[in-house]
């Protein structure tokens, strides 16, 4: 039986540059849909739409009385469509490929389960009247979204390259801890927003039990830890001369640090909303550099000759 994919694969061939730009736009949606959270968040929006997946229980859009915090919400939940469509269009892109590209179709299918997983638990959050857990879970959610669209991103970039990607087995284990040291910070920082200020509803909602300032510590150790593995890395690639991993740990450096700045302002000056949304966009950032570090670092180890000094 030829499926409707099979069908069409037959009679259309896209080119490679179509599928580049949609795996950029489907990880464009999903550092959206973190983004967007946080704007729910900051503005006390949560709730504005009490019922999911309808806004009301007689209303799919919110009416004018509900006022902005029901707007806010409501186009926060629209970007999932254009997530939808960002993640379709990435799917048709790698399945109609000249050359097929199984690989990247399979990371595309997994983005779309990822899309319903986190709509499902974005419906639970409402209905659990925003339990901070509940909201961390749907951050992670996020996460691994965007982790599987940073993923599909990077290895679309690397098609049809003919230089063999290299690494060593100490490259290696330094890729491995930042990307778990990196994990480490994504997970702490829901503890510190869950314990923080910003409920995300203008109503009491119960906040997580953690000292913040303690927590908030932690969260800035493992940071410090996470800077200077990635910065290792970085001299112990560019020592052996493995290119695509000094390039991806140097990025990763600079955009951490200037998340780590923007992270120590807002401490200091109690968290204004502006901050808080750019914070969760370097989180998104810093992020997708770990996925793309991890990648180049677990390229095929072989012995790589350190220039003479």
């Amino acid at each position: 039986m030829v499926t409707p994919f099979a069908w069409l694969a037959q009679r259309v061939a896209l080119e490679r540059k179509s599928l580049k730009a949609a795996s950029l736009s489907a990880m464009i949606a999903a550092i959206l849909i973190i983004v967007g959270g946080g704007v729910v968040r900051v503005t006390g929006s949560g709730l504005g739409c009490p019922d999911w997946p309808t806004c009301t229980g007689a209303s799919i859009a919110p009416t004018a009385e509900m006022g902005i915090h029901a707007t806010i919400e409501f186009v926060n939940r629209l970007l999932t469509f254009v997530l939808c469509a960002a993640v379709g269009w990435v799917i048709i892109a790698a399945r109609l490929q000249r050359e097929a590209v199984p690989q990247i179709t399979r990371w595309a299918w997994f983005q779309f389960w990822l899309v319903v997983l986190n709509a499902v638990i974005g419906g639970v959050t409402v209905w659990v009247k925003l339990n901070p857990y509940v909201v961390a879970a749907h951050f992670l959610a996020a996460t691994l979204l965007l982790t599987a669209a940073a993923a599909t991103w990077d290895k679309v970039q690397n098609l049809g390259r003919t230089e063999p990607q290299i690494s060593t087995e100490s490259v290696r284990k330094l890729g491995s801890a930042l990307v778990v040291l990196s994990a480490v910070l994504v997970i702490l920082g829901t503890g510190v927003t869950g314990s923080g200020p910003h409920a995300g509803d203008s109503a009491e909602v119960p906040r997580m039990g953690f000292d913040w300032l303690l927590i908030t510590v932690v969260h800035a150790s493992v940071a410090f830890g996470a800077l200077s593995v990635a910065s290792v890395l970085w001299n112990r690639a560019r020592r052996d001369q493995i290119t695509e991993v000094e390039r991806k740990a140097k990025l990763y450096v600079y955009v951490f640090a200037a998340q780590g700045l923007i992270g120590v302002i807002q401490s200091v000056t109690s968290l204004p909303e502006l901050l808080v949304v750019a914070h969760l966009v370097g989180s998104a950032l810093v992020w997708i550099g770990a996925v793309r570090v991890g990648i180049a670092t677990h390229a095929p180890c072989r012995e790589v000759q350190s220039p003479a000094r």
